[in-house]
């Protein structure tokens, strides 16, 4: 027995189950093949993951950053990327090395008490997600077709007999729904960005950081959003788990190997999602931020005017189009989150369709309620508290994800090197304090933007 399976063996305390074991290593990957196939037989899971980072919940950030301050905030999605890729290459490390995901590893290491915490915060996150993929469809669905959002909202419901269709169907076929979903949703932007025309010497300069964004509030608080809706923390705990879809030689070569392209794998696809997040900000700039629109703030907002705007019929219904694709598509990730983040933390295995209903009644119940109730106009208002939620949870993923994959004991051979712990260590601290600001500055503003920006000496964003 090799170190590395020595130490798993130790940590596992809690018995022999896997994760997802309905496809767990049901992928093979040919040994002694090459470069290409060995990479295709590892491609899929980073685009899962990717869907994360392209969700409704973005595009409301998105949007308002570039109607608003044009192209100077595209740095910002260019960092909150690599920090992205960075994370996900930890969990994917966690994964592979360990042979447990994220939400295992948590009820391995920590108390009885401390896991109950952790596993009811994680499923806030879940129910958080998957209402903001439940009201970007319902919006996408009002747009094209003209049906109100409660009932857009309840029409979501009926995608869990997809969902486990494809399930029953095989791993595979969930991972290539992803990707000709993600492609949609390219072309979709790839036209968007054809007609709007942008600036290439601006959009060149805005990949560049500024000191504007630090020295503008205004500009600083669109930032610290974008950046709170671009790394999502049921992500870590889903990458941790698909990644073990993979048969491949369990020796340390092995993992080192399957550690190599599935990380390949997740780069790629979340260079994909760079280009989406990043498209959709070039579109608000060129189109409203020089155009006397720069107040658009909302999804709807946005898709009136596309069309007037740009001069092409069909510009807003493409716009709307690759919404509904983009809430779908969340659809599938945030049901696979739900379902690992309860059996690892908890060990409880619930039928596929049962977990499905649960996950989505605690996301449609409050979306009906609060737009029956105040009316559709606090849509994006949903969207938006769905992301600061997701960020409030945030903290509680990475900094375990951190510790485990730095440990010797749990990792073997697979530990962070030094400057991997620096890099990460300084990623964590900058993620948390980011999201404990948008927090404040987003769920209490009167009380503490006021005192904060007074002391910086700066106007108040309300202001």
């Amino acid at each position: 027995m090799d170190q590395t399976t020595a130490n798993h063996s130790l940590w596992r305390r809690t018995g022999g189950e896997v994760s997802l074991p309905e496809v767990h290593r049901s992928i093979v990957v040919p040994s002694g093949a090459s470069f290409w196939k060995k990479m295709a037989a590892f491609s899929g899971p980073g685009f899962i993951v990717a869907v994360g980072y392209m969700d409704p919940g973005n595009w409301a950030t998105d949007l308002q950053g570039g109607a608003q301050f044009g192209f100077l905030l595209l740095s910002v999605i260019l960092i909150s990327n690599f920090m992205a890729i960075l994370l996900q290459h930890l969990s994917i490390k966690l994964g592979i090395a360990t042979g447990r995901d994220l939400a295992q590893a948590c009820r391995d290491h920590y108390s009885r008490p401390v896991v109950w915490f952790l596993w009811i915060l994680c499923e806030i996150a879940v129910a958080a997600c998957d209402l903001a993929e439940v009201v970007g469809s319902a919006i996408g669905l009002q747009l094209l077709f003209g049906i109100p959002l409660v009932w857009g909202c309840l029409i979501m419901c009926a995608d869990v007999l997809a969902v486990l269709y494809l399930q029953n169907k095989g791993f595979r076929y969930i991972e290539a729904l992803v990707v000709t979903l993600i492609a949609t949703i390219g072309v979709c932007f790839a036209a968007e960005l054809f007609w709007v025309k942008p600036s290439l010497t601006g959009v060149m300069l805005g990949f560049v950081p500024s000191l504007e964004i630090v020295k503008d509030p205004q500009m600083l608080y669109v930032a610290i959003g974008i950046i709170g809706a671009t790394v999502m923390p049921h992500n870590l705990y889903l990458h941790s788990s698909i990644v073990q879809t993979r048969k491949f030689e369990q020796t340390p070569a092995g993992k080192e190997e399957a550690i190599k392209f599935a990380s390949i794998d997740s780069a790629t696809a979340l260079m994909f999602a760079l280009f989406i997040n990043a498209a959709i900000l070039i579109l608000a700039a060129a189109a409203f931020h020089w155009s006397g629109h720069a107040d658009v703030a909302e999804i709807q907002d946005a898709y009136k005017l596309l069309s007037p705007v740009l001069g092409v019929g069909v510009a807003s219904i493409i716009f709307a189009g690759a919404l509904l694709a983009s809430g779908q598509n969340s659809t599938l990730t945030g049901t696979l989150a739900g379902q690992i983040v309860m059996e690892g933390f908890l060990n409880i295995r619930l039928t596929p369709w049962l977990r499905r209903l649960v996950t989505r009644g605690l996301a449609v119940v409050p979306a009906v309620v609060i737009m029956g109730y105040y009316g559709e106009s606090h849509a994006t208002e949903l969207l938006v508290g769905s992301q600061v939620v997701l960020s409030m949870q945030l903290g509680f993923a990475i900094w375990p994800l951190m510790r485990f994959t730095d440990d010797k004991t749990k990792m073997g051979e697979f530990a962070n090197r030094t400057w991997l712990r620096i890099v990460g260590w300084t990623t964590v601290a900058a993620i948390i304090l980011l999201n404990v600001w948008l927090i404040f500055t987003t769920v209490a503003p009167d009380s503490m933007q006021g005192p904060v920006f007074h002391f910086l000496g700066w106007p108040t964003p309300a202001s």
